[in-house]
């Protein structure tokens, strides 16, 4: 991975390639963080390929939860089509391994906590709100945090609820 960290620096002077514990992009900063400890492993190349695909595509910031998945989405997009410059195949396995990673984070933050409905995220990206029993719930802007769902309001009985047949 060391070598490749080379490459890249060169094939792309604007970006800074930073040793670290983790692979992250910071636009602020327009470094690339790789974790130098991981470089023996097969994945450490595709995560650094990933992230500076981030770095690549120019992403920035993200305002809704979906956003942000797609954001994921390109950038490993963009990792898949740059790695053969670098004699690198990114196993699809991985990489829908991390997309997952994501959907679940995405999946718990939208259940809403009344009546179990998954629901969609209110323009204010901190909240989202229920259609069925129109539960309105905090969440962390963080996406490192765990899902905690904080329910702020209850103003009607559920549209529908599920029932149970014999």
């Amino acid at each position: 991975m060391l070598d490749l960290v080379e490459r890249l620096g060169k094939d792309h002077p604007h970006l800074n390639f930073i040793a670290a514990e983790s692979f992250y992009w910071c636009p602020e900063t327009t470094e690339v963080f790789y974790d130098q400890t991981r470089a023996d492993e097969v994945s450490s190349s595709w995560s650094l390929l990933h992230e500076t695909s981030h770095a690549l595509l120019e992403h920035e910031s993200y305002k809704a939860d979906v956003e942000l998945l797609h954001l994921e989405v390109a950038a490993w997009s963009h990792a898949l089509s740059i790695a053969a410059t670098y004699k690198i195949q990114i196993e699809d396995e991985y990489v829908q391994d991390c997309l997952d990673t994501y959907r679940d984070w995405l999946y718990r933050r939208s259940v809403c906590p009344g009546c179990g409905t998954q629901c969609l995220q209110t323009d204010d990206s901190n909240h989202y709100c229920c259609y069925n029993c129109h539960t309105r719930w905090h969440v962390s802007p963080s996406r490192f945090c765990r899902a905690y769902r904080r329910a702020q309001h209850k103003k009607s009985a559920p549209v529908f609820a599920l029932q149970h047949y014999k």
